[in-house]
């Protein structure tokens, strides 16, 4: 895979600190928060994810389960965010995991202050430490959501390939409008990668075809398929370029990384927050932020076919 950033001075004086946001389940965010951070790390670039989810799905990922000290210690102040960071197999990927007492962060940071820039301040004394730091958010749109956007530079939108998820496309885009207004002037949208795509589904041909006519480049070219090998990596405790290279979810997460970097090495341009569209309609409006501790159930389903067959039951979780 040719190096888009190649060269010899790669470390910038600061990380470009990434959200992956969706407040709908199941739409591969969680997967493409671990497997573009794996696949941005194989190129040795010191990369740090962030788990950022009740449900700690990313960290049972790399086989953290129950950690002693999480991101939620940093949050609160328990610790600084370097004593929570972790290990994984990739010597460039390092993770901040989630654990339990993460589902009661938002209802324990509502008196806070400052409680939406929590995230921003604990990541402050790493940032000159990584190149890249993605954040896997929970499928909500609260106050651990609102932390990683005010903490982030620009926002990548894993969009599955169906109805509904247009229609929750409208409020996020909504979000991230309010959150560049009021508390990040600096926060972008980087791009729409497409997953768990299945080109013999008409509708999933019809979906790409209106987002890509919206959207037009700022849709990644790059799309994720359904794969089986992707559903499998997570439960042997792997991203899916270290549990099997070969397969279509691998080499589909390299090419989003490979296009990725040479979209920041070029500095493309992002989403124009003020952008209408006539037809997906964005104007979605909303009156507060959703604050409230719950969170929709991710729809993870295993396949049994051949892990390089995109379509039919396989999948991915979120």
């Amino acid at each position: 895979m040719t190096d888009p950033l190649a060269g010899a001075a790669r470390r910038p004086p600061s990380a470009r600190v990434l959200a992956l946001a969706n407040q709908k389940g199941g739409v591969g965010k969680t997967t493409s928060a671990v497997n573009l951070a794996a696949s941005i790390a194989a190129s040795e670039r010191p990369t740090l994810l962030v788990d950022l989810d009740p449900q700690a799905n990313a960290s049972s990922a790399f086989a953290i389960h129950d950690p002693e000290v999480h991101v939620y210690d940093a949050l609160v102040g328990a610790c600084v965010m370097k004593d929570a960071v972790h290990a994984t197999e990739l010597p460039y990927l390092q993770i901040v995991p989630a654990g339990t007492d993460l589902v009661g962060a938002e209802i324990e940071l509502v008196g806070s202050d400052a409680r939406e820039r929590r995230l921003e301040r604990a990541l402050a004394d790493l940032r000159e430490s990584y190149e890249f730091v993605l954040i896997d958010c929970p499928p909500s749109l609260g106050l651990l959501t609102l932390n990683a956007l005010t903490a982030a530079d620009s926002v990548l939108i894993p969009l599955q390939c169906e109805y509904y998820a247009l229609e929750g496309l409208a409020r996020l885009t909504d979000t991230i409008t309010r959150v560049h207004e009021a508390l990040n002037p600096e926060l972008t949208i980087e791009g729409i990668v497409l997953t768990l795509l299945d080109r013999r589904n008409n509708l999933a041909r019809q979906v790409e075809r209106e987002v890509r006519s919206h959207f037009g480049e700022r849709v990644l070219e790059n799309v994720i398929p359904r794969n089986v090998r992707l559903s499998e990596a997570p439960s042997h405790g792997k991203p899916v370029l270290l549990y099997d290279i070969r397969s279509r979810g691998a080499t589909a997460y390299l090419r989003l990384a490979e296009e990725l970097l040479g979209r920041l090495a070029t500095k493309h341009d992002t989403l124009d927050l003020s952008t209408k569209h006539d037809t997906l309609d964005l104007s979605t409006k909303h009156d507060t932020l959703d604050l409230s501790t719950k969170h929709d159930t991710r729809d993870v389903s295993v396949g049994v076919s051949d892990g390089d067959v995109e379509g039919g039951s396989d999948g991915h979780a979120s």
